[in-house]
């Protein structure tokens, strides 16, 4: 193991000389210095902030590299802060916070290349960074298992979500990223001898959600549980408060349902067509399984719903993940570009006191995620200005409604833990710089 207290040289950043040395270990085809190459590797999800994409550009790269396995992963970083270059570690961009921009420039690293699933085995898999959740979950499935859960873009990568993510189609059960999902990591922290860092259980656990600012993930062993026969669930009602009444009562069904989503028909006015979420009504969207679909065609009936279908396949789950968590304000911009923007939500009140909260915000509509313990969800509102976003916390807080700002790009996850840790293991400074610091707004409340 390379000693994490070695202090990286203070010197000016060489990116000329970066190159050389990276097609010297990649190739020409595993380094792009072109102005189209880096400019698509300094874009991510952040669109979906007006407040954020009224301030890009927030940096291009100067190089961006594509590493093919977990080991070149570690020579590029290594290479990288001997040549004082900042790293900007990226997977598919696909994250919402601008984590994947390089805001001082420097070397993007790609690591979508490096997507060797090494081992599957019981109640685990390996795999690179750079492998998609879809992969993972593909893998799993031929031994009888599954991953425990997965983005709503799941074409993520495991090393961007463990990064970047919190959450997702899965969570009703097993709660968010830092729950025990990752088992291992192999990490690459910026000192100039690089190499691969194995951490395991606890001491694993700092390198999650912190965008790679404490030490860039290359390879990951997550927990695996044996497989489920899942079915694509849609329902729909007349008025969205017929949902609203049994969302909590969906995630106590058994076996616990992998996802369930409910929106006004604001949202399925704004789907591509589809029979099973019907305009004008009221959607209710959840992955079952098999063995739960009386239930839960009992619960939407008992409060005057009706179930439009039930789809098998893997194609019809992962239509429901795609319009879950923070994605519905993706369908909503696409259909009403610049109007909408969003907050993410949480607690009782979400259902209790629904009216209130979609007073918040003129044009307020909550989509709402089962969960165990209190819903959570995220308010989408017609966008005004900055000012009329972060007016709306104090009164989110008055109703007893949690909330998480989406539009900063700041770690905002135990960022004390994570800057103590980035104090060994990125001495200058070069991962992900520009992240890792107090936001200047309020980030979210703790109800």
């Amino acid at each position: 193991m390379n000693d994490t207290t070695s202090i990286a040289p203070a010197i000016a950043p060489d990116v000329a000389a970066l190159e050389e040395e990276l097609r010297a270990l990649l190739g020409d085809r595993g380094v792009a210095s072109d102005l189209a190459a880096r400019e698509k590797a300094s874009i991510d999800g952040s669109h979906l902030s007006p407040v954020i994409s009224s301030k890009l550009p927030l940096g291009l790269a100067d190089l961006v590299a594509f590493p093919s396995t977990a080991e070149e992963i570690a020579l590029v970083v290594g290479a990288a802060v001997r040549h004082g270059v900042p790293i900007t570690p990226r997977g598919k961009g696909t994250g919402n916070y601008g984590q994947g921009i390089p805001m001082q420039g420097g070397l993007v690293l790609d690591t979508s290349r490096a997507r060797t699933i090494l081992e599957v085995g019981d109640g685990f898999i390996t795999a690179e960074a750079g492998a998609t959740m879809v992969a993972l979950e593909q893998a799993a499935n031929k031994a009888g298992q599954q991953i425990l859960m997965y983005p709503s873009t799941a074409q993520s990568t495991i090393g961007g979500f463990l990064s970047g993510g919190s959450g997702g189609t899965g969570s009703i059960k097993h709660g968010m990223l830092h729950t025990g999902f990752a088992l291992a990591l192999d990490v690459v922290h910026a000192v100039p001898d690089a190499e691969l860092v194995h951490v395991e259980g606890e001491e694993a656990e700092p390198y999650i959600h912190n965008y790679g600012t404490a030490g860039i993930i290359a390879r990951a062993t997550v927990k695996l549980e044996p497989l489920q026969e899942w079915r694509g669930f849609f329902a729909s009602f007349d008025d969205f408060r017929q949902a609203l009444s049994v969302i909590r009562e969906f995630a106590e069904l058994e076996p616990t349902p992998r996802l369930v989503s409910a929106d006004l028909p604001t949202l399925a006015n704004a789907l591509p067509t589809d029979p099973a979420i019907p305009a004008d009504r009221a959607s209710l969207r959840a992955i079952l399984d098999i063995a739960s679909i009386d239930d839960a065609t009992a619960l939407v009936e008992s409060a005057g719903g009706r179930v439009e279908d039930v789809r098998d396949g893997a194609q019809a789950t992962m239509k429901i993940s795609m319009i879950s968590y923070n994605h519905p304000i993706e369908w909503l911009q696409k259909a009403y570009p610049g109007t909408y923007f969003h907050v993410e939500v949480w607690g009782d009140a979400l259902v209790d006191r629904i009216d209130e909260l979609h007073d918040v915000y003129p044009g307020g509509m909550l989509h709402i995620e089962a969960q165990r313990g209190r819903p959570i969800g995220m308010i989408a509102g017609v966008y005004e200005s900055e000012e009329q976003v972060y007016a709306g916390f104090e009164r989110l807080n008055e109703l007893g409604i949690g909330y998480h700002n989406p539009h900063q790009w700041f770690v905002d996850y135990q960022p004390e833990r994570t800057a103590e840790l980035a104090e060994r293991t990125d001495p200058a400074g070069l991962l992900n710089p520009g992240k890792l610091e107090r936001a200047a707004v309020d980030t979210g409340s703790q109800l």
